[in-house]
């Protein structure tokens, strides 16, 4: 199968990212290199682009995409939180720019076997890194019924997580979950059908919640902003699109306590805290798709881009 994955707000964060065309490049979530090969398109010899996926598949396409760049590529199988690491191995101290774009790829949801859709019949996995042990049927089968409430409630936001815990739990006495359609059955029977009718997929929000949960999405996000932040040179940038409010949050409240750290209280009238800001908020609100780019790729219209300058 073809690593297909429309990349979402791309001129936009082509744009935010105001290459420098010396500069050194992290793509964090290189999936299938559609960001990476614009921005590689953008440097001169001596311009160099880092890319990171902890998705072995997803590396394979990207290099195959960006192989008329390969002197000045490297490609990495890792998750981007580590790169402190990564750049420590390479030898670099400080890069120009960042992108991160969170969340699965086209080609993750459509790849039937890696169990991420809820629209087909495949082994429960979910797993964006197959070298982890921790699977979709893990959670489901062995997480208590408040763990999977809190998990759906909290990352899926659905109003009906105390009933789909309570369906997975009794479901999975009989025989334990092996797929995606026995989960996805058993979502549909714990919602009400006029709420089926007019909603989207039942089983939608539920699946994400156990995704998120999986690959540890927003505990990765959180703990990586500010290392990110500290890696960039002064004037270089990070643009991070998400798919999801609770991400969506994290980068707007990781951003501004990057640009004001400052923890004395508001009637002070100097800072004795000592915290410095690392740089401003490019985007005071998000950057979000036209409708034009949501009418070409549905899976655009929840994304949003926000950047962040180090001074």
């Amino acid at each position: 199968m073809d690593f297909k994955h429309v990349s979402v707000l791309l001129d936009e964060t082509i744009t935010g990212l105001n290459i420098k065309p010396d500069g050194i490049y992290v793509d964090g979530t290189l999936g299938g290199g559609g960001h990476a090969y614009e921005v590689l398109k953008r440097l001169s010899s001596k311009g160099r682009l880092i890319g990171i996926d902890q998705d072995g598949e997803a590396l394979q396409a990207a290099g195959e995409r960006l192989k008329e760049y390969k002197d000045k590529v490297t490609l990495v199988r890792d998750n981007y939180c580590e790169i402190e690491r990564v750049l420590k191995d390479l030898n670099i101290e400080k890069v120009d720019g960042i992108v991160l774009d969170i969340g699965v790829s086209s080609y993750q949801l459509d790849n039937l076997e890696r169990g991420f859709s809820y629209k087909s019949d495949a082994p429960l996995d979910m797993r964006m890194d197959t070298r982890q042990k921790l699977t979709a049927a893990d959670v489901v089968n062995t997480y208590s019924e408040s763990e999977l409430f809190k998990i759906i409630k909290e990352y899926g936001e659905d109003k009906f997580a105390k009933n789909i815990a309570k369906h997975i739990v009794l479901a999975r006495q009989d025989k334990p979950f092996e797929t995606t359609k026995e989960l996805s059955e058993v979502i549909k029977r714990a919602i009400p059908m006029k709420v089926q009718a007019k909603g989207g997929h039942p089983a939608k929000k539920t699946f994400q919640a156990i995704r998120i949960e999986v690959n540890r999405e927003l505990t990765v996000l959180k703990e990586s902003i500010d290392k990110m932040i500290e890696y960039l040179n002064p004037e270089g940038r990070i643009c991070i699109i998400t798919f999801h409010s609770l991400e969506d949050r994290i980068v707007k409240m990781k951003f501004r306590e990057n640009e004001n750290p400052c923890t004395c209280p508001s009637d002070f009238p100097v800072c004795v805290c000592g915290k410095k800001s690392k740089g401003r908020v490019i985007t005071r609100k998000p950057i979000i798709p036209s409708d034009e780019e949501i009418e070409v790729n549905k899976r655009a219209k929840s994304s949003k881009l926000r950047i962040f300058e180090r001074c």
